[in-house]
């Protein structure tokens, strides 16, 4: 793939950076780079609603994408677009070619930049950036701190149609098995060299708030919450400091394994993105995460 070859600056200072900086983008930088005609952008938002079948679900927000958004910018529809529906639960990873497809539908080839946003803490945009990455396209980044960031900043917003087309350039390089099943966690368990990290909030955790199903946790596992690894004010990433002193407080030894699970694989996918900004090599992410877990007494959970 294509490296961004020196068109991302960093905007951190040189003792707060990040390993693989590459792969997450600053506003400012962004808005010098609106003109770039190999250059896409996605807005990857959805809404999470309370669902008493399904616990909690999410909607797309193609409408408030139609209403302001980067200029130039498409949407992306992760149910509709970038998961697999005949598979019993929401999010799933679809076959490489498939969603190799779906990617160059919206106009992305092999040498195309694309840079990724939503407006709900990151982790929509993240879990599209780890679909790409998992298809072996590397050329890609996330906006940090999203639309919100951007408008507060000043930047401009467009109601414009999106004139992206469709390609024939399919955006696939060598694939990755970053999406794993619920067989690779409980194999983690059984190895212990594997930190199993949990990505929700501390009170899901311990078993209060909303549940999947049985509530709690994956036993064993450990919590680092997506929600705590941005900035309340600016909804950036906190420091890359700050950020490995959270993962170095559950106790996550970056230079082993690590997979992150949620409730559907969205928010671990943010825990995923930080860890391989810090440096870590092998991380997974369990797809179907605890809409999977959680509805079945033969896997482990516990709460507390």
């Amino acid at each position: 793939m294509v490296a961004w070859e020196g068109r991302f600056q960093q905007s951190r200072s040189m003792n707060d950076t990040f390993y693989k900086s590459l792969f997450l983008i600053d506003c400012e930088t962004l808005a010098g780079q609106l003109d770039d005609p190999g250059l896409k952008i996605f807005d990857c938002t959805q809404r999470l609603v309370r669902d008493p079948k399904l616990y909690v679900r999410a909607e797309p927000c193609k409408t408030e994408y139609a209403e302001a958004h980067i200029p130039g910018a498409g949407y992306l529809d992760i149910l509709a677009e970038l998961s697999d529906r005949s598979k019993r639960w929401r999010y799933m990873m679809p076959a490489v070619d498939v969603l190799a497809g779906a990617f160059a539908k919206r106009g992305i080839g092999k040498d195309t930049r694309v840079v990724l946003y939503d407006t709900d803490g990151m982790m929509w945009s993240t879990r599209v950036w780890w679909q790409l990455h998992a298809i072996g396209f590397d050329n890609a980044a996330v906006l940090d701190g999203g639309l919100g960031h951007w408008r507060a900043l000043g930047h401009p917003v467009s109601d414009a149609p999106c004139a992206y087309v469709e390609t024939d350039s399919i955006p696939v390089g060598e694939a990755r098995n970053l999406l794993v099943d619920h067989k690779a966690v409980l194999d983690a368990l059984e190895v212990r060299n594997t930190a199993v990290v949990n990505a929700l909030t501390r009170e899901q955790f311990c078993g209060g708030g909303i549940t999947y199903g049985r509530p709690g946790r994956i036993s064993g596992s450990v919590n680092v919450p997506a929600r705590e690894l941005t900035d309340k004010g600016t909804g950036t990433l906190k420091s890359a400091a700050e950020l490995q002193r959270l993962f170095d407080d559950a106790g996550v030894d970056l230079a082993s394994p690590v997979l992150c699970y949620c409730g559907g694989g969205i928010a671990a996918t943010l825990d995923a993105f930080v860890l391989t900004l810090l440096g870590a090599e092998d991380v997974t992410v369990y797809d179907a995460s605890m809409q999977e877990w959680a509805l079945d007494d033969n896997l482990p959970m516990e709460t507390g």
